[in-house]
C-alpha cells in the first residue's frame, strides 16, 4: 500500500465517522457538544480531502488554526488520561484517539503551508513560471522601482532548492529592510507583488522575457 491509498483510506474512515455523528444527531442521539463535534469533525474532513487531493479548499490559515486547536484538544486529552480516574479501557481509547488525531494534526498544518502552489492563483503560478525562467538564465534578479512616494529594491535567487527574496522598500522618510525564502515560485510572486510595488512583469520587462511569457 503506497502513502497515498492510506491517505485515501484515512479521509474515507474520518468521513464515516462524521456521517455516523450526522445521522446520530438526526434521530436525536446527540447533544449540543455532539454538534459541535460532527462540525469540527466535516472541516476536518475538508481539509482531509483538500491535502489528499491536492486542492485548495477555504484558506490556508484556517486549516493551520484549526491543527493548532486539534493540538491543544489532545493535550488536554492526555493530561486527563494521566490525571483523571479513568478504567483501563477508557485510557485505551484515550490513546487511540491521541495518535489518530496526531497524524490528523500534522496533515492540516502541512495543508495549510501557504507556501504550495495549490493555494496559488492562475496569475501567481504565471508569475511563478517567469521567474523561473529568468532564474534558469541569471545566478540573480535585481528589480529597483519608484512609484510616487514608494520605493523598493527587491533581490531574488535560489538558495539550494529554495527561494531568496530580500526586500528594501520605503515609503517617504521611512525605510524597511526584510528576507524570506520560498518553496514555491507562484509563492514567491505572491510575495512580491503584494509587499512591494514591483509587479513580475517589471522583472520580464528588464530581463527581456519574450511579450507572450509576461503578459
Amino acid at each position: 500500500m503506497n502513502l497515498n491509498r492510506a491517505y485515501i483510506l484515512l479521509g474515507i474512515f474520518y468521513s464515516l465517522l462524521v456521517l455516523l455523528g450526522a445521522i446520530a444527531l438526526l434521530i436525536g442521539a446527540g447533544s449540543p457538544m455532539s454538534l459541535i463535534q460532527v462540525a469540527i469533525g466535516a472541516l476536518t474532513v475538508i481539509g482531509l480531502w483538500g491535502y489528499i487531493l491536492d486542492k485548495g479548499f477555504l484558506n490556508p490559515r484556517i486549516w493551520r488554526q484549526l491543527a493548532y486547536a486539534l493540538g491543544a484538544g489532545i493535550v488536554l486529552q492526555l493530561v486527563a488520561t494521566f490525571t483523571a480516574s479513568l478504567s483501563s479501557v477508557d485510557i485505551t481509547w484515550m490513546l487511540i484517539s491521541a495518535v489518530f488525531s496526531a497524524l490528523v494534526i500534522f496533515i492540516l498544518h502541512q495543508y495549510g503551508d501557504r507556501d504550495q502552489e495549490l493555494w496559488a492563483t492562475p496569475e501567481e503560478i504565471e508569475g511563478g513560471r517567469v521567474l523561473g525562467e529568468l532564474l534558469s538564465q541569471q545566478q540573480e534578479l535585481v528589480m529597483e522601482k519608484q512609484e510616487q512616494d514608494r520605493q523598493a529594491i527587491v533581490n531574488v535567487s535560489k538558495v539550494g532548492e529554495r527561494y531568496r527574496a530580500s526586500v528594501v522598500r520605503a515609503r517617504g522618510e521611512a525605510e524597511e529592510r526584510f528576507e524570506e525564502h520560498f518553496s514555491s515560485l507562484s509563492t514567491l510572486a505572491f510575495f512580491i507583488e503584494k509587499y512591494t510595488c514591483i509587479t513580475i512583469g517589471d522583472f520580464g520587462h528588464k530581463y527581456a522575457v519574450s511579450p507572450m511569457s509576461i503578459a
